[in-house]
């Protein structure tokens, strides 16, 4: 969350910051994407992890991140955002924009 801070809503402001979040998420996006290899979900079976986890991902435009660097977790995604329930839980209470897509 401190990466959409720094970097999306307040950018040139707090260059340490907005370089050790963007990090940061990197470095998670990584974790994630190792995660997943050899994975369709998080836990195996979709769950809370998967649910949980998602719409922070669905920010990665925000944090700068190219889901191209991280195949594992761009499979996940786009894989969860089929999802009828997510495209319907996206837009509560209302429909401001679509589903990011990478």
């Amino acid at each position: 969350g401190q990466v959409h801070h720094f970097v999306k809503f307040n950018p040139g402001v707090a260059p340490y910051a907005e370089e050790r979040y963007s990090k940061e998420a990197k470095r998670l996006y990584g974790v994630l994407d190792g995660r997943l290899d050899g994975r369709d979900f998080v836990a195996d079976d979709y769950s809370v992890a998967d649910i949980a986890i998602w719409p922070w991902m669905a920010r990665f435009d925000w944090q700068g991140i190219d889901l191209d660097q991280f195949p594992n977790v761009k499979r996940w995604y786009l894989r969860i955002a089929e999802r009828p329930a997510v495209q319907r839980g996206y837009h509560v209470p209302k429909k401001v924009h679509d589903i990011p897509m990478p």
